[in-house]
C-alpha cells in the first residue's frame, strides 16, 4: 500500500467514524528507584494497523518532559537511554494529550504487557492533568495472548527474547522501535501456529509443545504535532486492568479476522478446550489481568487490622509440635551457608529458573515464634484480580545470615545467565525503622472455581495441640484476624525464584502456616 492510499484509508475510516484500526502503542518511562516514588512518562509511540492486512497505516512518536526531570535516573538512563538533556525541550504530557486521546481512544488497542503497565501509567499521567484518560473498544494484550497459545518455546516472554527467537534484531527499548517490533513478533508467532495448525499430528509430533498444552495464568503517513518526531513504515510494555474490555460484536459477517484476539467479554472468563484445541484458534484466549502495582516488598507497608473474622468452623487435625523438625525443612541453625548452591533448572515452557539446594536437596526453611510485623491487607491484587495474600514478619540474625547467602548466591548465578532485571533482596531493611530486618511470606492460591489456599494453616493452642484450619473462600476478611499485627507464628516456607518485569529475585512462599492464639 503507498503512504497516500494509506493516509487516504486511515483518513476515511475517521471520517466515517469506523475507528477499526489496532493501535499498537508502547510507552517508556522513568525507573522508580524508592518506595513510593511515581513513574514518568519519557516517551509515547503508537502505529495504527489495519486489522485485514496488518500493514502499517500510520505512526506517531513523541519523546515527553516529566513535570519533574529529577525522576530520570541512571536507572532509568540504562533501560532505555533517554537521558535529561533529550527531553528537557520536549512537550509535556498536557501538550500531546489531545493527540494521544485521539490515537487511542475508540480503538483496539494491542501491545506488550500493556495491560499491566501502559494502561495504568497512560490513565495515572491523565488524571494528573485532570483529564478523563482514552477508553479501547478492546485490548490485545500479546504478553498474554503468546504465553498462552504460542508457548514459551522462546523463552521467556520479554520481547527481547522473542525478537531473539525469530531473528528480528536487538530491542531499543525506543517507543516506535519497539511496537513495530511487536507487530512482527506477532504476525511471526501467528504464522508458527497457523503452520502447526494445519498439519498438528506431524508438527506437534516433532516439537516439545503438547497439542493439548494450556497455560495458567505479556507508511509514511503522519500524525502532525509540534516538537515530535513522525515516523513511517511499510511493515510493521507492562499495571493495570480493571478488565479487558470487550470488542462490540461486528454482526455483519465481515468480523475482521485480527478480531478473535480480543476478550470478547468483560464479565466472561472464556476457557481453553480441553481436547485438541487448534493450535491457531483464539477463541478460547482467557485473561482477567488486574492492578497489581509494580513495587517492591519494601513499599508494600500494611497498617495493622483487628477485625473480627466470619472464619467457618476448624477442623481438627492430628496434633503438630509446629514446623521444627518438618520433614524436608531446615531450621536456619541447620544450615551451612558453605552447601548453599544455586543452579538453573527448567521451569515452565522451555524457560528456566534459580533452584536453591543444601547439600544436595531442595533448600526449605522452617522457623518459629516469627512475629507478624505487618498483616495482610488488600491493597495489592494477583493476575486473577483477588487480593495477594501475604505478611511482614521480623526475623532473627541467624535466618537474616543464610537469607543475604542465599540472596547473593541467587543473585550472582542470575547475573552470570545473562539477566538484566534489577535484583530485589529478599532481606527487607529500612534505616530508623526499629532497626530490625523483615521479610514478606506469601500465602499463594488456586485460582479455581472456588478459589482456595496453597497453603496448609493450622491455628496453635498455647497447649502445644494445633488445628487445622478449614475456610470456604479465600476471603480478606477471614485471614486478616488471624495475622494481625504482633501475631507469634510458625512457618514452613520455600524459597522461589521470580524474575518478572524487569524485577527478580527470591519469593518466599507459604508452605505450612501455625498461628498462635491470642
Amino acid at each position: 500500500m503507498s503512504p497516500a492510499a494509506a493516509t487516504a484509508t486511515a483518513a476515511a475510516a475517521a471520517a466515517d467514524g469506523d475507528r477499526s484500526e489496532i493501535a499498537f502503542f508502547d510507552l517508556e518511562t522513568t525507573v522508580p528507584t524508592r518506595a513510593g516514588q511515581p513513574f514518568a512518562i519519557l516517551e509515547f509511540g503508537a502505529i495504527l494497523v489495519c486489522p485485514r492486512k496488518l500493514v502499517e497505516l500510520e505512526s506517531y512518536s513523541t519523546l515527553v518532559r516529566p513535570s519533574d526531570l529529577s525522576l530520570i535516573s541512571s536507572l532509568s538512563v540504562r533501560c532505555n537511554g533517554i537521558t535529561h538533556d533529550a527531553v528537557v525541550s520536549a512537550p509535556s504530557f498536557a501538550d500531546i494529550a489531545d493527540k494521544v486521546h485521539d490515537i487511542l481512544h475508540g480503538r483496539i488497542w494491542a501491545g506488550h504487557n500493556i495491560l499491566r503497565f501502559d494502561c495504568a501509567r497512560l490513565r495515572e499521567a491523565f488524571a494528573e492533568i485532570g483529564r478523563p484518560a482514552p477508553e479501547p473498544k478492546g485490548t490485545i494484550d500479546s504478553l498474554a495472548l503468546l504465553t498462552q497459545k504460542f508457548g514459551r518455546r522462546a523463552g521467556d516472554m520479554k520481547m527481547a527474547t522473542l525478537a531473539s527467537y525469530f531473528g528480528l534484531g536487538q530491542q531499543t527499548h525506543r517507543s516506535l522501535d519497539d511496537v513495530r517490533m511487536n507487530l512482527e513478533v506477532v504476525k511471526y508467532c501467528a504464522t508458527v501456529l497457523f503452520l502447526e495448525s494445519s498439519l498438528p499430528d506431524i508438527f506437534t509430533a516433532n516439537s516439545w509443545i503438547s497439542p493439548n498444552a494450556t497455560t495458567r495464568s505479556r507508511s509514511n503517513g503522519k500524525f502532525s504535532n509540534g516538537g515530535s518526531s513522525v515516523s513511517s513504515s511499510t511493515s510493521g510494555q507492562k499495571v493495570e486492568s480493571d478488565r479487558i474490555l470487550s470488542l462490540a460484536s461486528q454482526g455483519e459477517g465481515e468480523a475482521h479476522p485480527i478480531f478473535s484476539l480480543v476478550t470478547p467479554n468483560a464479565d466472561e472468563v472464556v476457557k481453553s478446550d480441553t481436547v485438541r484445541p487448534d493450535a491457531f484458534s483464539m477463541d478460547s484466549l482467557s485473561v482477567d489481568l488486574r492492578a497489581e502495582p509494580l513495587l517492591s516488598d519494601v513499599a508494600m507497608e500494611e497498617q495493622p487490622d483487628n477485625q473480627d473474622s466470619d472464619m467457618s468452623v476448624s477442623s481438627p487435625a492430628a496434633a503438630s509440635e509446629g514446623c521444627s523438625g518438618y520433614a524436608g525443612f531446615l531450621e536456619p541453625e541447620e544450615v551451612s551457608i558453605p552447601s548453599i548452591r544455586a543452579s538453573l533448572v527448567p521451569f515452565y515452557r522451555g524457560s528456566q529458573r534459580i533452584q536453591l539446594s543444601h547439600k544436595g536437596a531442595i533448600l526449605q526453611l522452617c522457623c518459629n515464634q516469627l512475629r507478624v510485623r505487618f498483616g495482610v491487607n488488600d491493597r495489592f491484587l494477583n493476575n486473577a484480580g483477588r487480593p495477594k495474600f501475604s505478611f511482614v514478619v521480623d526475623i532473627s540474625p541467624t535466618l537474616c545470615q543464610v537469607l543475604d547467602a542465599c540472596d547473593g548466591i541467587a543473585q550472582k548465578l542470575s547475573v552470570d545467565s545473562g539477566s538484566s532485571s534489577e535484583w530485589k533482596s529478599v532481606v527487607i531493611r529500612k534505616n530508623g525503622f526499629a532497626n530490625s530486618p523483615t521479610i514478606r511470606l506469601h500465602i499463594p492460591t488456586v485460582n479455581a472455581d472456588v478459589p482456595r489456599y496453597e497453603t496448609e494453616i493450622y491455628r496453635k493452642e498455647s497447649s502445644g495441640s494445633s488445628e487445622k484450619l478449614v475456610f470456604s473462600q479465600c476471603n480478606i476478611e477471614e485471614i486478616k484476624p488471624l495475622l494481625s499485627t504482633g501475631t507469634s507464628v510458625d512457618a514452613c516456607f520455600s524459597l522461589d525464584h521470580y524474575d518478572f518485569q524487569q524485577n527478580s529475585g527470591i519469593r518466599l512462599v507459604a508452605k505450612k502456616l501455625f498461628i498462635y492464639s491470642n
